[in-house]
Parts: C-alpha cells; structure tokens; sequence
C-alpha cells in the first residue's frame, strides 16, 4: 500500500508532517509505503538537521504548495503543481492507494471534485466527521461542511454513504440512520427536512429511525449516523472542539473527553469521490498527522470507495 501525504501541508509543517509520518510508520505494516508530496531540499535539511532514519518514506518533489491564505480556486489555477493537487493526481493516476493533507481545506475540495471527481451516481460528495457518545460508542455526522445548501435526495444519499461507512470503518452492524432536526415528530422541521424525511423513511437500502435532536448529541447511542447539511454540520462539529477546549481548559481529566480531541483520528475522509482522499486539521501536530495517516490506510484497507461504487450499482 502506498499512502501519499502532502508535507508542505498544515500550520506546523513540514515539521509536523515529517515527525508524524516517521511515527505512522512504525505502526504500518513492513510493506506499506508513506510518500511525501514537498520540497526535496527541504526534506533532506530537516532529516540532516534532526538526524532522522527516514526508511520506508520516499518524498516526491513539489516545486510549489497551498498557503492556508490562499484563495481555494485561485490556488488551482495558478499552482497546478503544488503538493496538494500533485498528490491527488498521483492518487487519481493510481500511483497512490490513498492521500491525505491538513493544509488548505477549501482547495483540497476543489481538487477533489476537479482531479479525483464524484463516483457516478453521487449527487454531492460529504465529509465524514466522528461524534462520540457517552456509553463509548462513535457516531458519524454528515456533510459537516462540504454543502451548505442540500437537497432532500441528497441528504436522502448520505444516509446510503453514511451507513457504509460506519459499517466498514466503525464496524457497526446494520447502522441506525437518523436525521438532524429540531423535533423528533415526523412533521417537524423546514420543508428541506420535511421531504428528506419523507424520502428516507421509504429506503429500503439503510435502517433510518428517524429524526434525531442536537441534545441527543454525545448523550446517547440511539444513531450511529446522523445526516444533516453541511451548514449545520459544520457548525456542530465545531461546536464539539470548542466543548473539548473547554474541558481542557477547565482541567477536566476523564477520558471520555479524549475522544474529542482531533488528533486522536487524525483527519475525516471526504465520502462519494473515485479515491481516498483524507482531510486533516490545520493545526495537527505530529500525533494529529500520525493519526490522520493511519486512518486513511484503514479506509484504503476496508474499500470504502468500491464498497460505496457497488451500493450505488446495486
């Protein structure tokens, strides 16, 4: 397996995304293979300068990389050959069995939808992101910022995607579906929920339970996927780091806590494109790119992609 990173890509790199890969790669097994997408030069003086044994690690030249300034489409079109976007050509060539970055994450989606593209049959792609409950157990939420605006066949779709993947990489049996609404009464909501409602209570294809509370959040196990669109997603999501810096401000020491805390998974997949592309947090650490690497082979392991390509041909 060869998973790609983009070195150049984070607030703390290249620094951050060489230490993690050298820890990851401990943890891989002999035969896999992590691939740095950056300045050649760069990566040779920072393993000279610490001393690193950087076996098992290969570093593809970039002569460019996306600030986290820069403008998503802007950058597209002016660095067509910076680390990101040389990344995810090489995983859409094949060169790369998955690719993840913590750098810009506007352009990692332009680059996504541009270079990788949508499985056909995917109305919108959505992004992932892990919720934990209190008994331990991990729900997903999506879009949780891809599409602030979605239709109800779409939110429709993301139960089908959202069931896959909490069956393959959380590896819960016959996933509970839910919708993210403010009222548990099937009549309840705005007329985007109303009819997604109406759609997915139809499905034949995934368990829906109907809709689903933010008080619920954290509190219960009743959903292992909750749809909702990436406007309000994204908000929740946020919310949730806020609640973790809280905690640890506040000193709170449980480790129920600990699940908050980004760079334990690393980085969230975006979910309906041809390849594994993992998006990470721009302030991961070496731990946070650790993480992040090992969860996109996971997701590369399990066949997430052709799992979601067969659904969507059955």
């Amino acid at each position: 397996m060869r998973i790609g990173i983009d070195m150049m890509g984070g607030d703390f790199a290249p620094g951050s995304t060489i230490g993690g890969s050298l820890l990851a790669r401990k943890t891989m097994p002999g035969d896999d293979e992590i691939i740095l997408i950056g300045d050649k030069d760069l990566f040779a003086q920072y393993v000279e300068e610490n001393n690193l044994d950087v076996k098992g690690i290969s570093i593809v030249h970039a002569s460019s990389f996306v600030g986290m300034e820069d403008h998503p489409l802007e950058a597209f079109k002016k660095k067509s050959k910076a680390s990101m976007f040389l990344g995810q050509r090489m995983l859409a060539e094949g060169s790369l069995d998955g690719f993840c970055s913590a750098g810009n994450t506007g352009a990692m989606l332009v680059g996504a939808m541009q270079i990788i593209t949508s499985i056909p049959g995917i109305i919108r792609p959505a992004i992932a992101a892990p919720f934990p409950m209190l008994e331990g157990a991990r729900a997903i939420m999506l879009d949780v910022g891809l599409n602030p605006d979605a239709r109800p066949d779409v939110l429709y779709q993301y139960g089908s995607i959202g069931t896959i993947y909490a069956t393959l990489v959380n590896e819960i049996e016959d996933p509970k579906v839910a919708l993210l609404n403010v009222g548990l009464e099937e009549g309840k909501g705005n007329l985007v929920t109303k009819s997604a409602y109406q759609l997915m209570k139809e499905s034949s294809t995934y368990n829906f339970i109907g809709n689903f509370e933010a008080n619920e959040l954290f509190i219960t196990n009743r959903a292992d996927v909750i749809v909702t669109d990436g406007f309000v997603g994204n908000m929740m999501l946020k919310e949730a780091e806020a609640f973790y810096r809280l905690v640890t401000m506040k000193s709170v020491c449980n480790g129920y806590f600990e699940m908050f805390n980004f760079e334990n998974f690393g980085g969230t997949p975006v979910l309906g494109i041809k390849a594994p592309l993992i998006i990470g947090h721009g302030i991961s650490n070496e731990k946070a790119v650790k993480s992040m690497i090992e969860h996109t082979s996971h997701v590369v392991r399990v066949g997430l992609v052709n799992r979601i390509k067969e659904e969507l041909e059955r």
